[in-house]
């Protein structure tokens, strides 16, 4: 772990700051939970927190997406942007960073109405050819393979898959257990070695729901039926090299941010 020197006694490094966005994201959040702003109430525009010196209008307005993402805000055309209450929330499919970007900033791991269910936690070879060339290792390598499924309003959304690369095992041993982790494993992967794990950009491709696939999301058709189905991966990485390849794939009909 990198330390810094201080009258002889090894410390910690100090955490690097998050982005601009995000911490204006987090002041607009907290002020959001402690009721300054409430259900209904109008935000400042982009503008007007730019004008303010809070940030360029790019950071602001990412900070705005990220907070809508979330379920915290709605920006209408012509109305600005509101705070919502829970019953304005509408369903929707949040994925991959967005995911992880409302978990380290709210600490909530889910978004409203939602669950998950049949959570997995094994070592598995990795027979997928693909999969193995992105973590950088041989094709029958074990991993550990991480899964779960989304469920909101009763119905399956996401089916969410990880394979980890074995390295992260040692630092990381609760890898293995199916329950909640104390905190997100990237944080405590990097508490424990020094190292920050990066994503890469999310890629998106389409192709056809294997029959388990279809069974996690309670789908029952002919075996003949092909059905078509989104698929978003990230890949993360530390100094040393790829970690860990995640995959969202969405029930058949769902796109990203929505749901048909």
């Amino acid at each position: 772990m990198a330390i810094a020197e201080s009258k002889g006694v090894a410390m910690p490094a100090p955490a690097p700051k998050p982005p601009k966005w995000r911490q204006i994201a987090d002041e607009i959040a907290r002020k959001i939970e402690n009721g300054v702003y409430g259900p209904g109430d109008r935000l400042p525009s982009v503008q007007a927190l730019v004008a303010e010196g809070k940030g360029a209008t790019a950071t602001v307005h990412r900070a705005y997406q990220a907070l809508e993402a979330e379920g915290l805000i709605r920006t209408t055309q012509g109305s600005g942007t509101k705070v919502l209450s829970p019953s304005d929330i509408p369903p929707s499919i949040l994925t991959g960073a967005a995911r992880l970007e409302r978990l380290r900033r709210t600490g909530r791991p889910l978004a409203p109405r939602e669950t998950y269910v049949n959570p997995r936690s094994v070592l598995r070879s990795c027979a997928d050819s693909e999969i193995a060339n992105l973590l950088g290792i041989d094709l029958y390598d074990e991993i550990v393979l991480r899964s779960r499924t989304f469920v909101q309003d009763g119905k399956a959304t996401v089916l969410a898959l990880n394979m980890v690369h074995m390295r992260a095992l040692g630092p990381l041993p609760e890898l293995l257990d199916e329950g909640p982790m104390p905190k997100f494993r990237h944080d405590l992967y990097t508490e424990r070695t020094g190292k920050t794990i990066t994503a890469g950009p999310e890629q998106s491709t389409a192709r056809l729901a294997s029959t388990n696939e279809l069974d996690e999301f309670g789908i029952d058709v002919p075996p003949d039926v092909p059905v078509p189905v989104l698929v978003l991966r990230t890949l993360y990485s530390d100094d040393e090299g790829p970690l860990e390849v995640w995959e969202d794939i969405l029930r058949p009909g769902v796109w990203h941010g929505g749901r048909s």
